[in-house]
């Protein structure tokens, strides 16, 4: 039997992007040489930022400042990269622009732009030695504007893949996606770049819309189903994959506040990514909140919200990718029966 990757509401093609939030900027840097690039989240005025950190094997920058516990309340922009540790770099192409911009944290000698940074690995796909660096950073400030909605092979979701449980050679194509959702004057947003060791699915019908593929690749396996039938290998893809991202809401919050809608916000990579926060990956999710609303914030809700809005932004980065040579993706032609 043929089987299709139906598209549910959950992975619709009019989610909205994180922009819809407000205040927000949103670049890219997409490489040509390669598939690889950066993601830029500016936000010039300031917004109250948090972090979580559940896979085993991340590569990130200024994560400790966002701790409750510590000083600076507020970061000026969050970037997302491909070229693992490498890719790091590129946060400081964004605070040359940051700091052109006269845009920081004030200190009595200069302005420092508080530039957090997350990474994912993408380096087997093409030359190695080509990755984000400061340049990109810079060039995806540029780029970057307030109605930003580029999907799939874009930024750091350009060398992303998914199902590699098995090996790189049995993965699909991933990429990028974003969504939104608004309920009375709240508004949360979600971006993603997609690079993970599991299977992506459809949250709402439990479909596998990419992942692992059987050897001869013309069938999807269902990963966490082989392994409960004892079929899982040696881990070949040991610290080669990670998914990245950002949500944000306009509420005013608290720094503790916002670190625990980063933390719900994880249950939205839970729902969609199976298996998901494990020793192969570094999934790390940044939370921002722009304040441009001063209800008093129910935090149960823009929890909740953060962690369907980040599941949305999974499912459309599978979505709206595009194969390549070796690496299909759920929009190539061909159909894939399921295992």
């Amino acid at each position: 039997m043929i089987w299709t990757s139906p598209v549910s509401k959950a992975a619709s093609t009019d989610s909205g992007c994180l922009t819809d939030v407000g205040r927000i900027k949103v670049g890219h840097y997409t490489e040509q040489r390669r598939p690889t690039g950066c993601t830029v989240i500016l936000v010039e005025g300031g917004a109250v930022a948090g972090v979580d950190v559940r896979g085993a094997a991340p590569g990130t920058r200024e994560t400790d400042l966002l701790s409750p516990l510590n000083t600076v309340e507020k970061v000026n922009a969050i970037v997302l990269s491909g070229g693992s540790a490498f890719g790091l770099e590129s946060a400081s192409g964004v605070m040359q622009y940051l700091e052109e911009q006269r845009i920081g944290y004030e200190t009595p000698v200069a302005r420092v732009p508080i530039v957090p940074a997350a990474v994912l690995f993408d380096l087997q796909l093409g030359d190695a030695r080509i990755r984000p660096d400061k340049r990109a950073g810079y060039l995806a400030c540029k780029a970057a504007k307030t109605k930003a909605c580029e999907e799939g092979n874009v930024g750091a979701g350009a060398g992303a893949t998914v199902g590699k449980l098995f090996g790189s050679d049995r993965a699909m194509k991933s990429g990028l996606g974003t969504a939104s959702l608004r309920v009375a004057s709240l508004t949360i947003g979600a971006l993603v770049a997609v690079n993970a060791a599991g299977d992506v699915l459809d949250p709402k019908t439990g479909t596998i819309l990419a992942g692992a593929r059987s050897p001869d690749g013309k069938r999807l396996v269902n990963s966490m189903e082989q392994m409960l039938q004892g079929k899982y290998p040696n881990p070949k893809v040991a610290g080669e994959n990670t998914t990245i991202g950002v949500v944000a809401t306009n509420a005013a919050l608290s720094k503790a506040q916002v670190t625990k809608v980063a933390q719900m916000a994880q249950d939205g990579l839970a729902r969609t990514i199976n298996p998901v926060h494990t020793p192969l990956d570094g999934d790390t999710l940044f939370a921002l909140a722009t304040g441009s609303i001063t209800d008093a914030p129910n935090l149960t809700l823009i929890g909740s919200l953060a962690a369907e809005v980040v599941s949305q932004a999974v499912c459309r980065a599978v979505l709206r990718a595009k194969g390549m040579p070796g690496l299909p993706s759920c929009q190539d032609l061909t159909a894939y029966p399921r295992s």
